[in-house]
């Protein structure tokens, strides 16, 4: 049995009207000015116009604006994006459109803005100076252009790797789009949400990519109690992947107990606490975690934690852990603190309860590799 689905009501208004330069503009996530400007310069404006009526953009001339933000996203010139926005138009579409006007590229501010907006206002993310990626992104991600988002985010990471990705193209659009969620209250908590989804997505791809990794101990994350934040986590766990590091991934809001009995089942060479919120931190848990110890009598050993996140900064981190600054530098920390103490202790990894000595065997060596694995940084976001 077929579901027949009703016929529509009546014609598209978007054919029938059109819609107006502001509606367009908000729904691009560009300003008004820049619409009106690559009109001007470029001949990027509606195919058809009637003689003493406001300009109406039809769904295809919206796609070719479409396009065209798309290609500037890349770092297209603008007179060349133009170009090959309009080529992908039907040629009817030409006959009642001028010739576009040549001019210089239009100007654009040190954060990737465009000039001031004309009425109506804008909706670009300010970034900074970043990584034109980092632009490409944030407007792609105020459009809700879903797979330009995607499309950026795997590109980043495949040039760049997942440090310099997150770093130089995701963190900066994520911050972007938490401040203007924070100051546009729910007018942009749509935005965070499918960006924050995309980056999520990517990093768990390379995450669970299937490769070899290293006989090391593994290195186990997860965040505080009351701790929903994961993004970073995330991030680090792909980033240990493309060192080829095993690990385990526990998440949001792992209770007390479940983080102990698996840092006991498992003997990880480190454990990495993200707390993103001064209120989710819990360094009663840190200590424990840092004084549990395994294996046989003679050899037991216990795992050097890293306290990461800006959660811990009232007060510093806790005591006999370290708290990583950036994504690399707690990379690099964990990569010292399961292969290192391996290569102290000349054997290979055996889990907790194994005859031969395990992870993080108090052995003067040990001792003193851990000590050298401990630098006091403010907490990576």
């Amino acid at each position: 049995m077929t579901t027949a689905y009703p016929a529509a009501a009546g014609p598209d208004p978007l054919e029938e009207v059109g819609l107006p330069t502001g509606s367009v503009a908000q729904r691009l996530g560009v300003s008004p000015t820049t619409v009106r400007s690559w009109e001007r310069r470029y001949g990027i404006g509606p195919a058809r116009r009637e003689a003493g009526h406001h300009r109406r953009w039809s769904r295809e001339d919206i796609a070719v604006l479409e396009a065209m933000c798309r290609l500037t996203a890349r770092g297209v010139p603008p007179g060349e994006a133009a170009r090959a926005a309009l080529a992908e138009r039907s040629p009817a579409a030409y006959e009642d459109h001028p010739s576009p006007v040549p001019g210089p590229p239009e100007p654009e501010h040190r954060d990737g803005a465009r000039p001031a907006p004309g009425p109506g206002g804008s909706r670009a993310l300010r970034v900074g100076t970043v990584r034109p990626e980092c632009r490409g992104l944030a407007r792609a991600a105020v459009r809700l252009d879903a797979p330009e988002v995607a499309r950026i985010l795997r590109e980043a990471v495949e040039e760049f790797g997942v440090v310099e990705a997150w770093t130089e193209v995701m963190m900066p659009a994520l911050r972007a789009a938490g401040r203007k969620w924070a100051a546009g209250g729910e007018q942009y908590v749509e935005v965070e949400h499918l960006l924050s989804w995309h980056v999520s997505s990517v990093l768990r791809g390379v995450a669970v990519a299937t490769a070899a990794t290293r006989p090391v101990p593994p290195v186990l994350l997860a965040a505080t109690p009351a701790e929903q934040h994961t993004l970073p986590l995330e991030a680090t766990a792909a980033a240990l992947t493309e060192r080829a590091l095993p690990f385990r991934m526990l998440g949001a809001a792992v209770p007390p107990r479940a983080l102990l009995d698996a840092v006991h089942r498992l003997g990880p060479g480190a454990v990495m606490i993200w707390c993103q919120d001064r209120r989710s931190a819990d360094r009663d848990l840190v200590g424990r975690i840092g004084a549990s110890r395994w294996g046989p009598r003679g050899s037991r050993g216990g795992a050097v934690v890293v306290a990461a996140g800006p959660g811990w900064a009232l007060g510093g981190p806790p005591a006999g852990t370290a708290s990583p600054r950036t994504l690399a530098d707690a990379v690099d920390l964990l990569e010292r603190a399961v292969t290192l103490e391996r290569a102290v202790l000349g054997t290979d990894y055996r889990k907790p309860g194994q005859s031969e000595p395990g992870p993080g065997s108090e052995d003067p060596g040990a001792r003193r590799v851990r000590a050298a694995s401990r630098p006091r940084r403010e907490g990576f976001s």
